[in-house]
């Protein structure tokens, strides 16, 4: 297969030789400062963009790219690929939606548990010699909320319920008949019905803080946050006045506005566990998610159809 791709991505390069092996030969640009040299200097070259949700692609990167023909995006989210420009450009957006679903869905309970039983402090007290016993809630047996049912969403739903035996809730575009769990009609009544509140819906503008300062006052003082989604959907300034204030009892996060940078006010909380966006690695989601890619860019330069579009 003989197409050149700008590759983006950071996170799977140990994995990117599968794509050479398919035939594909890589630009690889993983700083913005390399990203616009290459587009300079190749972009007579360039066949196909391999980019993330978070690095997304634009409109005037588009148009310096004459031969550009399909971009592709690792994990479930393209909130920052401009899917106008790329209907314009006559582009084909392929994502990679549910690849990674086990590996985010067992960082979501790996959070919650941590949060909710309070491993980090319990861990810290021990290495400083000392023995502090505190009592912590049990998952078994509460109400977890999900925010987003999609492939994620139904893992988390189905580890909390078969491997927690807790009530699953949810709140989705529209209801999943397919599935037992309780839907609720707006993120607010979610909030009231859940004990932990896990968010697990796309990025974007429709999704922007709609986990704001009302939903949070809903899901109450002995109510916990976890977000493995992406940051823009959690107001993060109502989320830590929330925190502070103990309007809720803590939060566990996965994602930040402005990765890698994470706010002070949010480092300075014990109420709260914080990792540096890493739901979605794992070998087997990294692996699984480069040969999707492969499989989409294979499939549409031999002028079939993508495994996983997006609609524009």
């Amino acid at each position: 297969m003989s197409a050149t791709v700008l590759v983006l991505v950071e996170a799977v390069n140990d994995y990117l030789p599968i794509l050479e092996h398919m035939g594909f030969t890589l630009i690889r640009a993983p700083s913005p400062a390399l990203r616009a040299q290459a587009i300079a200097a190749h972009a007579d070259q360039i066949d196909a963009v391999l980019t993330r949700g978070p690095l997304g692609f634009y409109a005037e990167e588009m148009a310096a790219l004459p031969k550009l023909k399909i971009i592709c995006v690792i994990g479930a989210g393209y909130e920052h690929v401009d899917l106008v420009a790329a209907k314009t450009h006559g582009l084909t957006v392929t994502n990679g939606a549910g690849v990674n679903a086990s590996s985010v869905a067992d960082h979501a309970m790996a959070l919650l548990l941590a949060l909710v039983r309070d491993i980090p402090r319990a861990d810290a007290s021990v290495r400083r010699g000392e023995w502090a016993k505190i009592s912590r809630p049990t998952l078994s047996g509460k109400r977890l909320g999900i925010l987003g049912l999609g492939a994620v969403g139904e893992a988390i739903a189905k580890r909390g319920s078969l491997g927690f035996d807790m009530s699953v809730s949810y709140h989705n575009r529209r209801p999943r008949a397919d599935l037992p769990y309780a839907y609720c009609s707006s993120p607010l009544e979610l909030a009231k019905a859940s004990d932990f509140l896990v968010v697990a819906t796309p990025g974007g503008a429709q999704t922007r803080h709609v986990i704001d300062a009302q939903v949070l006052a809903a899901l109450g003082p002995e109510g916990f946050v976890v977000n493995i989604a992406r940051a823009s959907v959690v107001d993060t300034v109502a989320l830590v006045e929330a925190l502070q204030n103990q309007q809720i009892a803590g939060a566990a996060l996965d994602v930040f506005d402005e990765e890698p940078q994470v706010p002070d006010a949010l480092k300075a909380l014990d109420n709260v566990v914080l990792t540096p966006h890493v739901a979605g690695l794992s070998p087997q989601a990294s692996e699984a998610t480069v040969r999707m890619v492969g499989n989409n860019l294979t499939a549409f330069f031999s002028g079939q159809p993508v495994l996983t579009p997006v609609a524009l």
